[in-house]
């Protein structure tokens, strides 16, 4: 029988382009690894120490964070003088153990003890005790390093974003229907907590007061009194 010419011709140049095709998404997915491995690198995802936990001698313990509105930083360190009064903040699950992996929120849900929701779980951590779902919906819009891929959703849970994403978050306006800074800079204290107190519900106008929760305003005074010294230095 005699070859067909035609046939063989198209066989070949079908097989030339499932090569070049195969060779071409190859390259692609080479380049997106090369590109990948470079950032984790230059943005220090990855690493070859442990993440850092602070630990000071004072409470509430200064920010890892630098710079910043100094009324926002005050208030930022009363927050957590009532949710989170220890020496390690960052690193701090609800009822008081630690973790030691800061590259992600842990997500451990813990079992509430004692107050109006006794017997549930709660998945609060690090200084500020934002649950899981808190922190993931503000880190999509607040945190400084997104993740490297859509599909990827982990957002680094190091002190230093934890303080970013929190600040920012309170200095956004439209995420309380107020500006917080201006506020709290005419002596209105109390109506910052009270707007803040379905989020952190220890602020004395939410569901779970403790401990410190009287003594915040006497707490942000002499936070804020900190915060203004250290700017103008």
């Amino acid at each position: 029988m005699t070859p067909n010419i035609n046939e063989s011709r198209t066989t070949d140049r079908t097989e030339r382009m499932t090569r070049n095709s195969s060779q071409f998404w190859w390259s692609i997915t080479i380049a997106v690894l090369v590109w990948a491995t470079i950032s984790w690198f230059q943005e220090g995802r990855f690493r070859f120490k442990p993440f850092v936990d602070p630990v000071w001698n004072q409470t509430p313990a200064p920010l890892v964070m630098k710079g910043g509105d100094p009324y926002i930083r005050a208030l930022m360190r009363t927050i957590s003088a009532s949710e989170s009064n220890s020496t390690r903040p960052y690193s701090l699950l609800y009822g008081g153990e630690h973790i030691y992996d800061l590259s992600r929120h842990p997500d451990k849900c813990v079992t509430i003890v004692a107050g109006p929701n006794r017997g549930d779980c709660t998945t609060a951590a690090g200084r500020y005790q934002m649950l899981t779902t808190t922190w993931m919906r503000q880190a999509q819009l607040y945190h400084p390093n997104s993740p490297m891929f859509f599909f990827w959703q982990d957002y680094s849970f190091e002190p230093q974003y934890q303080d970013e994403v929190v600040y920012r978050w309170l200095s956004d306006p439209s995420a309380w229907g107020a500006d917080l800074s201006q506020l709290l800079q005419a002596g209105r204290l109390d109506e910052v907590l009270y707007i803040l107190s379905p989020t952190w519900t220890s602020l004395g106008y939410g569901i779970e007061t403790n401990d410190m929760t009287s003594y915040l305003p006497e707490i942000y005074e002499e936070m804020l009194q900190e915060e203004l010294r250290s700017a103008n230095q």
